[in-house]
């Protein structure tokens, strides 16, 4: 599999704009917290984002706590965001 190109400051932007529940995090990670009414659902979630992340050769960091998920995405390989990752994003926002 090839390494995506990093995007350019511009690119994040325009792309963030359109990313519902993200934030970048200093241009180099996209960032979100999702709520729930309880652990049962958030592990659920979290199970379902593990999928994806396998399907897609591609893992978030997670952190799992009672009743919320926080993700974090960047691609290692290239040191920061590239278009991989908001394809990620735009994975798990299908998912809500």
């Amino acid at each position: 599999m090839d390494v995506p190109e990093l995007l350019s400051p511009i690119e994040i932007k325009n792309r963030a704009s359109i990313l519902k529940n993200w934030s970048v995090l200093g241009e180099h990670s996209l960032v979100a917290v999702f709520g729930f009414p309880d652990f049962a659902n958030a592990l659920e979630f979290t199970i379902k984002v593990g999928l994806i992340s396998e399907e897609m050769q591609h893992h978030p960091e997670i952190n799992l706590s009672w009743g919320r998920v926080a993700l974090e995405i960047t691609t290692n390989d290239r040191g920061g965001l590239t278009e991989l990752d908001f394809l990620f994003a735009q994975k798990i926002n299908e998912l809500i």
